[in-house]
């Protein structure tokens, strides 16, 4: 008889282990955020809260303003992250179907390269410029950024998107008498729209995420976005675990729920739509 290999057994408990190492902190911030002040300090740790209440969610929103900074960065995220899709469409697609040869490679190139570049590196270029030009806590301005700064791996995931559409499917909208722009509009648009999806789903997360940024460009208490309120909550005078704790809870659900829904669609972007081509 041949005996069974140990490697599937090992693997799976190798990446049981992972899981249980992604989920734990996720699931500790939840239980924190249903325990009071003085239950988050008990010695020894309770993997389960004695007494759970929303106290702390009610806090979070009586206390602060936290539904206006969830409202600032659902729109600057969904605003942002559209304008990014917008562009990238055009770009990517003036790459993959008006190629130049001595300057596609530079181009896709410098494309890459700027993904390498840290935020923290430019932050100071940023706000010099942006506090000259009078744009320093304006929302709009922060927005701009953000587009910057996610279109070209957007561009990239685009290009690779638009290569894998038959140049034949515009050739014969361009008989029918299509232009340029309504080709891509009604012909190759709607096959791509998956691929569009996963840019979204990698702009909004991306954005909605961001801090660094945030926190250089909005002054105003009424601007601030949710990863700013959060770190907010950081203080001299101690840290409240279980307001933060419910604040990232409620931070962690549009993320959660733009990326189940486009998954699939970020898995074959980042797969298909950053290498081909």
């Amino acid at each position: 008889m041949r005996r069974r290999s140990p490697y599937p057994v090992i693997r799976f408990l190798l990446l049981a282990l992972y899981l249980l190492a992604a989920i734990f902190p996720l699931y500790w911030i939840f239980i924190t955020s249903l325990k009071g002040p003085k239950e988050i300090y008990t010695m020894p740790l309770q993997y389960l809260p004695g007494n759970p209440s929303l106290a702390s969610y009610r806090k979070l929103f009586s206390f602060s303003s936290f539904s206006t900074y969830f409202r600032n960065s659902l729109v600057i995220a969904l605003i942002s992250s559209l304008l990014a899709m917008a562009v990238s469409i055009f770009s990517g697609f003036s790459l993959s179907r008006y190629p130049v040869k001595r300057t596609k490679g530079v181009l896709q190139l410098i494309l890459y390269f700027t993904q390498t570049i840290p935020t923290f590196i430019i932050m100071v270029p940023i706000f010099t410029m942006f506090s000259r030009l009078g744009w320093v806590d304006r929302t709009g301005a922060l927005m701009l950024v953000y587009v910057a700064t996610v279109v070209a791996f957007s561009t990239i995931m685009s290009k690779g998107f638009f290569d894998r559409i038959p140049t034949s499917l515009e050739e014969a909208a361009r008989i029918d008498g299509c232009s340029m722009f309504q080709s891509l509009w009604r012909v190759i648009l709607p096959i791509t729209r998956p691929g569009m999806a996963a840019i979204f789903c990698f702009a909004f997360i991306n954005i909605w995420n961001e801090l660094f940024l945030a926190v250089m460009l909005l002054m105003s208490n009424n601007k601030m976005t949710v990863p700013v309120a959060l770190n907010s909550f950081i203080s001299k005078a101690g840290i409240s675990w279980d307001v933060m704790s419910a604040g990232i809870v409620i931070a962690l659900l549009p993320t959660m729920i733009v990326f189940g829904f486009g998954q699939r669609y970020i898995v074959a972007g980042l797969t298909e739509g950053s290498v081909k081509g």
